[in-house]
């Protein structure tokens, strides 16, 4: 593997949801990640062949034999990071905990990946990333006016808030333990890394610009009518966020608009007149069911009004944009996202696949200087398979 993180090892314990999304980010960029699967319980998961689980090494271990849980430890002894997304106790009650993965690597970054996080009267809790959304707040103001809150599926939480913060802290961590010779626990929290995404939004409640009333209230939430998605004329949808003046001048004039009608909602920062925000909104609602949403598209994609159609995940792929900064990539027939970001000096590979849960395990085995005989035993005995 190519890419910024190549050199970087890291062992990822089997889980789903966040945990796998972060070996994702950091195996893209080229980081060797191997992933541990239980071999009396493979891979949890409906697609074997996810973009979650592609450019691993697999090995599947018995965790509850001795030495199934001295293979880790021996793993984690040449590894920069490992993670996991066990309840708290868990990997200590499996003899795979932060002190003795620390006691045998002292410079390992440990990532621990949970909802709630390891302390807190909910820390033993189950829950799913619309729980996280909830109790940190966002959820709250995510849908349509009026309404009753609406999930943003499970990307803000579980993805976002937990996974991608995650592998943040691991390369933060990293860093510091290159520079000190000393390694620490990462502790994330799904309602750690939302709250850290909603910032921008307490912080305006606190300064009273943004109203706490629920679904649709807030400008960016759906109650302006400059900022929001529109219903055409083939029942399809559009997206328009003219939010500064100059934008908004670009909308009413390309969108044939009444100027006068538009314009006297008063959008001077600081002055506008939200008492006419719901007839201004039903006025362009009008407007934009009167064309189709290639026509719109034809009118506005590309134009100063901060537009773009509404695409279903079937559609993206073949957007011009898409196309021409191959977003998407074939990934062993599949179409999957492109790794992200992109390096100048160190661009990453296509992605590989997600490998077969345990293919790597005789190799990775024999990098630890485990001969074949040993290795034949260890399968007989059930401790890999």
């Amino acid at each position: 593997m190519t890419g910024p993180l190549a050199g970087i090892r890291v062992i990822e314990l089997g889980g789903i949801g966040p945990s796998p999304y972060c070996g994702m980010l950091l195996a893209d960029l080229g980081a060797d990640v191997i992933r541990i699967e239980r071999a009396s319980q493979p891979r949890q998961t409906a697609i074997p062949s996810s973009p979650h689980f592609r450019n691993r090494r697999s090995i599947a271990l018995n965790l509850r034999t001795d030495e199934g849980k001295e293979i880790v430890l021996r793993l984690l002894k040449k590894a920069d990071a490992c993670t996991e997304g066990f309840r708290p106790g868990v990997a200590e009650r499996m003899g795979i905990g932060p002190d003795d993965a620390l006691k045998a690597n002292p410079k390992l970054v440990y990532g621990r990946m949970t909802g709630w996080g390891q302390e807190g009267p909910l820390a033993m809790a189950a829950g799913h990333d619309i729980n996280y959304v909830a109790l940190s707040g966002a959820l709250h103001a995510i849908g349509p006016t009026g309404g009753q809150p609406v999930p943003p599926m499970n990307a803000l939480g579980d993805f976002a808030g937990g996974g991608l913060f995650l592998a943040f802290g691991l390369l933060a961590a990293i860093l510091h333990a290159r520079q000190s010779g000393e390694g620490q626990v990462v502790d994330m929290a799904m309602i750690d890394g939302v709250a850290s995404l909603i910032s921008s939004f307490t912080y305006y409640r606190d300064i009273g610009m943004f109203p706490d009333d629920g679904p649709g209230t807030s400008q960016l939430g759906g109650a302006a009518h400059y900022y929001g998605v529109y219903e055409t004329a083939d029942g399809k949808f559009i997206s328009i966020g003219s939010l500064e003046p100059q934008f908004y001048a670009e909308l009413i004039k390309r969108a044939g608009l009444d100027e006068v009608t538009f314009a006297a909602a008063g959008f001077a920062p600081g002055s506008e007149d939200r008492s006419k925000w719901p007839k201004l909104r039903q006025a362009l609602a009008e407007v934009f069911s009167s064309r189709t949403r290639d026509e719109w598209c034809a009118i506005l994609e590309g134009t100063d009004v901060c537009f773009a159609p509404v695409l279903g995940l079937s559609e993206v792929g073949q957007h011009s944009h898409h196309l021409a900064r191959s977003t998407y990539v074939d990934v062993g027939g599949e179409i999957q996202n492109a790794p992200a970001p992109r390096f100048s000096r160190t661009p990453a590979d296509n992605p590989r696949p997600a490998p077969p849960a345990g293919c790597d395990t005789r190799a990775v085995l024999q990098e630890l200087g485990i001969d074949e005989t040993e290795i034949d035993r260890l399968r007989e005995a059930g401790v890999i398979t």
